[in-house]
């Protein structure tokens, strides 16, 4: 794995398909592993978070995306040292995707819809703040969260 310091920034894919389903996976490894969450990864030297955002969710899916916009803020800070950053951005899948898992990350990928993600018990937290978001163009702070104590997460805050 590549150091990254004590500054990260990644992006995250959120994708919605033409009947209303959202793309999610489920990680192999770290504090998401077995459990639904956006294609997510590190932003690379050399390119824009956006254009993470769309990698990462083609590398870990296979579907190709188109970026809407920006959509979110995931900030925080891993034992009082490293600051962790995910830009939250809306993607759409190009015509005619078809879901092919990176099997060395990923354990599966899925369009589901919300009603199915609302029931299940293995959401991430962040998908959670999803679930219950409003169409509001002002991206509130949410804030007292603790994702898990095995993230070791001494501030984590949510713009959503």
């Amino acid at each position: 794995m590549r150091e990254r310091g004590n500054v990260w920034l990644a992006s995250a894919g959120f994708v919605i398909n033409e009947k209303s389903e959202w793309l999610v996976v489920k990680k192999k490894y770290g504090g998401l592993k077995g459990k639904w969450s956006l294609p997510a990864g590190f932003v690379n030297p050399g390119e824009t978070a956006d254009e993470a955002a769309i990698r990462e969710t083609r590398e870990e899916t296979g579907v190709k995306c188109q970026l809407e916009g920006m959509i979110g803020l995931r900030t925080g800070v891993i034992r009082s040292e490293i600051s962790d950053n995910l830009l939250v951005f809306k993607l759409s899948p190009q015509a005619n995707y078809t879901i092919q898992v990176q099997e060395n990350e990923i354990e599966t990928a899925a369009f589901l819809h919300p009603d199915q993600l609302m029931i299940d018990e293995n959401v991430s937290i962040m998908l959670q703040y999803f679930l219950k978001l409003s169409d509001s163009p002002v991206k509130p702070l949410i804030n007292g969260i603790n994702p898990g104590d095995h993230f070791k997460y001494t501030s984590y805050k949510l713009f959503l």
